[in-house]
């Protein structure tokens, strides 16, 4: 397993993150294709309107701009990653599976359409990026969501290590995955957290040897949330899941505190 020179430079270049995981505890049918796919942009978000900048009811104070400007973008995370050029063949191939758990079922479709929270009801924003000279992708959703909800999503994605530790799964085309699912620190930010790194291995009807690795992620920062997966066949760094949503809460909340300080 080989990962670019780049990819590693990057990983130093962000020392309060990697500060902030010193201080971390250590563990490691027919679904539609992720709203947030777009073949020509680094970032989608929704059209804002002024109906759309901050629904009523919705408890946030961030909008659609803010959120917008709260996401990572390729700068920051620096080479090898730019702005996404299309789904990769293995989240249609490997990730749109089923198993016989609801539980574990249920997880699976979320590593899918990768929108841990479910559908964002407020303002949000999101990107994909990708690894040149790789097949890994990241991306990262800001949305408004309530506390609560967020809250119990997050102690769902933290028993799955032992409801879903290990379990078998189809892919659409007959073939069989064995799945493993583990648990990941990440740094002490945001006002709640929780990550899992799941690994998924097995064989093409060609007999090829798949193993795509995929880190979840997700942060409530305030009334809002951060999602961030990171997936590819090779494995991919902890580090750069583990930076991406460092950096990513720490833009959040100051976003929302220069807000607070416009009000």
């Amino acid at each position: 397993m080989t990962h670019p020179p780049a990819a590693r430079a990057l990983l130093v270049s962000v020392l309060s993150v990697t500060g902030l995981l010193a201080t971390a505890g250590c563990s490691l049918d027919d679904e539609p294709r992720p709203r947030w796919f777009s073949a020509s942009a680094s970032a989608t978000a929704s059209a804002a309107s002024p109906a759309a900048e901050q629904p009523s009811g919705s408890g946030s104070a961030l909008t659609e701009a803010q959120a917008r400007a709260a996401l990572l973008t390729e700068a920051d995370l620096g080479e090898p990653w730019r702005p996404t050029r299309g789904a990769r063949t293995w989240r249609d191939g490997l990730l749109k599976a089923t198993t016989e758990d609801p539980e574990c079922q249920r997880l699976l479709d979320v590593l899918y359409t990768e929108e841990l929270f479910g559908a964002p009801q407020g303002p949000h924003a999101t990107i994909g990026l990708d690894a040149a000279g790789t097949d890994a992708q990241l991306r990262q959703q800001v949305a408004a969501h309530p506390p609560a909800d967020v809250d119990r999503r997050l102690d769902w994605l933290k028993s799955l290590p032992d409801r879903c530790g290990r379990f078998t799964a189809a892919t659409p085309r007959g073939g069989i995955q064995e799945v493993e699912v583990g648990e990941m620190p990440l740094p002490p930010v945001g006002d709640a957290r929780q990550a899992l790194r799941v690994t998924l291995a097995g064989e093409t009807e060609d007999g090829e040897l798949t193993y795509l690795t995929m880190d979840i992620a997700g942060v409530r920062v305030a009334e809002e949330a951060i999602t961030v997966t990171h997936a590819g066949l090779d494995e991919p760094y902890a580090e750069v899941t583990q930076q991406a949503v460092g950096m990513g809460a720490e833009r959040l909340a100051e976003i929302r505190n220069q807000g607070r300080k416009q009000v």
